[in-house]
């Protein structure tokens, strides 16, 4: 699926755009951007929660794009310290709240947050739990957005002895994640071919 869009950018996005492609530090591709902007606009949320910060590019996209709050998790110190230096120079420090812990041990820090929508983008084998730690803090009618569900096409790719074991491990529990969003009943699900995929659960 090719999804067009006109996205923007200013000094810093290209800044940060550039900065990750020296780098190597994975952000959100342009496609997938666009769509999680566009979910940010329809669905005008007061608070967002993002699971993996890196350095800030999204959290500052979506504050952006319309949300009045984001927290951020994020457990790598450089990328900590970049993103605090990129929110600062985004002029959104009181907006953007810069956690830093390993996500599947920051509940604590956010237990009495309550969200309209969580967005999640960080290590792939803890999707699952991601969900199931941060989801109770969804208000009525909240929405979850995923992002690389499709693990640069590898999830579609059936022909797992191509990859190496600790690829084909991603993949499986990807898979696994997929079987979970679809089959939840607490949840409408769909899983979008656009950028590295990306798919969004509505609270029923």
């Amino acid at each position: 699926m090719k999804m067009e869009n006109n996205l923007k950018f200013d000094e810093l996005d290209l800044e940060l755009k550039n900065y990750a492609k020296e780098n190597s530090v994975p952000i959100i591709q342009d496609e997938g951007l666009s769509f999680l902007e566009s979910m940010v606009r329809i669905k005008r949320p007061n608070v967002i929660l993002e699971v993996g910060t890196a350095i800030g590019y999204s959290a500052i996209r979506m504050i952006k794009a319309g949300a009045k709050e984001v927290y951020t998790i994020e457990r790598d110190p450089k990328m900590y310290e970049e993103a605090v230096k990129n929110v600062e120079k985004a002029g959104f420090s009181d907006r953007i709240h810069i956690l830093f812990k390993d996500a599947l041990e920051a509940y604590d820090l956010v237990k009495n947050v309550k969200i309209d929508m969580l967005f999640i983008d960080a290590a792939k084998a803890q999707y699952t739990k991601f969900f199931d730690i941060y989801t109770k803090n969804l208000n009525e009618h909240g929405i979850v957005v995923c992002d690389n569900m499709l693990f640069h096409g590898m999830v579609e790719n059936k022909n797992l002895d191509e990859m190496t074991r600790g690829v084909r491990g991603l993949v499986r529990k990807l898979n696994m994640f997929h079987e979970f969003l679809l089959s939840n009943d607490l949840y409408d699900t769909s899983i979008y071919d656009i950028g590295d995929g990306m798919a969004i659960s509505i609270k029923k």
